[in-house]
């Protein structure tokens, strides 16, 4: 018997919420508190909502501690690409669009869909993860200041003002970036996992850490393709009978920061990493063109990522395999 379904539509004081069953919709706004999570916990079961099938979007921070909570109470919480309902969206031809129907919306999804089981990361993942995405922010303000300090020339007092944010970002930048190689080396899992990434030509100190804040534990992916999805690096293909037959391109339906993250490496491991560099010099030759080859040789590096993560073992450069790991 399937579980009532819960959709949750989420802002940053608020979120609203339509339990679904028996092809009836039950309604409630809640603060986006602890408290007012604590009272949805309560509502649910007042309203036949015992055990349900949650479904939220994935919008940054705003949905965590909810999603967590209902987890630990033992609902199934499901959280899904904002993309994927964009598309549900349009298939249902709904034209009203505010918090009310989105959370109706989400819970139909759930319903008809039944999207995969959200497992919340580890403690320690959950931390790496925060951490990364801090120095992501910080490094996004350092450029948008350099910037400003570029057209901020003929006035000096500007000038000397931008100047004393870079340098304080810049000791900011130093200080987080210390605290994350701290909390990998504190936690064994985190450092094998960070080492067996850097096993792999092309990928680098800051990016096997963002690979692993951004994937979280790879065993909950049924194999590299699904990570890959995850990623949005999978092939999108636009055909339409005889006459419409459009390049392949990269979905990017799912996370943004993968890409970006593997994009340079890429770069890298089409000139240094064997594996990578006979692939992508298949694909030239072939006369595809080097932005597909780029974005097809991010998707290899993401399978090998999942093949060492998986394995236990890092990459072998001489023979494109995995390799025991060295005493």
């Amino acid at each position: 018997m399937s579980l009532p379904t819960l959709g949750i539509d989420l802002a940053k004081t608020k979120f609203d919420v339509a339990l679904f069953q028996d092809e009836q919709f039950h309604h409630h706004v809640f603060p986006n508190t602890p408290l007012g999570i604590t009272a949805l916990l309560a509502w649910l079961p007042a309203h036949g909502g015992a055990q349900v099938h949650a479904c939220l979007e994935a919008t940054g921070t705003y949905g965590d501690a909810v999603a967590r909570q209902l987890h630990d109470a033992g609902h199934v919480v499901s959280i899904v690409n904002p993309a994927v309902l964009k598309a549900f969206r349009q298939s249902t031809l709904t034209r009203t669009k505010n918090d009310r129907t989105d959370a109706q919306l989400l819970a139909r999804y759930a319903a008809l869909h039944h999207p995969k089981a959200w497992v919340p990361p580890s403690p320690e993942l959950r931390e790496l993860q925060a951490l990364a995405r801090r120095l992501e922010s910080l490094l996004q303000l350092r450029q948008q200041e350099s910037n400003r300090l570029a057209s901020a020339e003929r006035s000096p007092l500007v000038a000397e003002s931008i100047q004393i944010m870079l340098t304080a970002l810049d000791q900011e930048i130093a200080r987080v970036e210390q605290l994350l190689k701290d909390h990998i080396q504190q936690h064994p899992d985190l450092k094998a996992q960070h080492d067996l990434l850097r096993s792999i030509p092309g990928i680098g100190d800051k990016t096997a850490t963002t690979l692993l804040a951004e994937c979280g534990d790879v065993a909950g992916f049924t194999d590299a393709r699904a990570l890959a999805a995850f990623a949005g690096l999978t092939p999108k293909q636009h055909q339409s009978g005889t006459s419409v037959h459009a390049k392949p391109r990269l979905s990017k339906v799912g996370s943004d920061r993968l890409r970006k993250a593997l994009y340079f490496p890429a770069i890298n491991a089409c000139r240094f990493n064997p594996v990578v560099k006979a692939f992508a010099d298949r694909l030239l030759a072939r006369g595809k063109p080097k932005m597909a080859v780029i974005g097809a040789a991010m998707r290899k590096l993401l399978h090998l990522a999942y093949g060492v993560l998986k394995s236990g073992k890092p990459f072998d450069p001489n023979h494109g395999q995995l390799a025991p790991i060295a005493p």
